[in-house]
């Protein structure tokens, strides 16, 4: 299977939705960039009010690429490892949680000017993304999703390779994936147009969405 665009997937993953639409507990959370064209677009077809997952991921000292916890703007945190949460660590992650949170801070400003999200608390969440590949930065969103108590998380995917689909369903109440490939090597190869969506496109995007 492979994708026209973001948009194309996203309305068959709308076919999948059918039984949330015009729902009235129930709302969208796209993870940006990319995954606003996904949002956006079930958001207009499903008649669901639609929001942000902003997480920023804490990477390890002198290696940013990789991460051993994550953050939302409320603060709350999740880790890798337990050790992560030792003593030893304990003024290294304070600066990032300073860090990190002026940063969303300023990018939830960028999406919500009147400082007011979606209150997520005993709401049923579709958490769409135009795809995964290991699934880290994902689990880390789900983790910190529940911790906002929603009744209910889905995960709405159209692509992912089995083995992380797997891992995925341990965060979700409900996964939907319209595929999982054998040979997986990216994300883009599943789509013919794969653009990135900078950050201008993707708040255009979101501000039609609230319309």
């Amino acid at each position: 299977m492979v994708f026209e665009d973001r948009f194309h997937a996203a309305k068959i993953l709308a076919d999948a939705l059918e039984n949330y639409k015009d729902s009235k507990d129930t709302v969208i959370l796209a993870i940006p960039r990319g995954a606003l064209e996904i949002g956006a677009t079930l958001s207009k077809i499903l008649g669901l009010p639609l929001d942000v997952v902003l997480t920023k991921k804490i990477s390890a000292p002198g290696n940013p690429e990789f991460a051993i916890g994550a953050i939302n703007r409320e603060g709350d945190l999740v880790f890798r490892d337990e050790e992560f949460k030792g003593p030893e660590w304990q003024n290294y992650i304070s600066e990032q949680v300073e860090l990190l949170k002026d940063k969303l801070d300023k990018r939830f400003l960028q999406y919500h000017p009147d400082g007011k999200a979606l209150n997520i608390k005993n709401k049923t969440v579709i958490v769409v993304d135009d795809g995964v590949a290991t699934g880290n930065t994902l689990i880390s969103a789900l983790e910190l999703i529940r911790k906002r108590e929603p009744k209910k998380i889905i995960v709405a995917l159209p692509v992912g390779p089995s083995d992380t689909i797997e891992r995925l369903k341990k965060y979700a109440d409900e996964l939907i994936c319209l595929y999982e490939p054998e040979m997986f090597r990216a994300v883009g190869q599943f789509y013919k147009n794969f653009d990135q969506v900078d950050d201008q496109e993707a708040l255009k995007l979101f501000n039609e969405a609230q319309k």
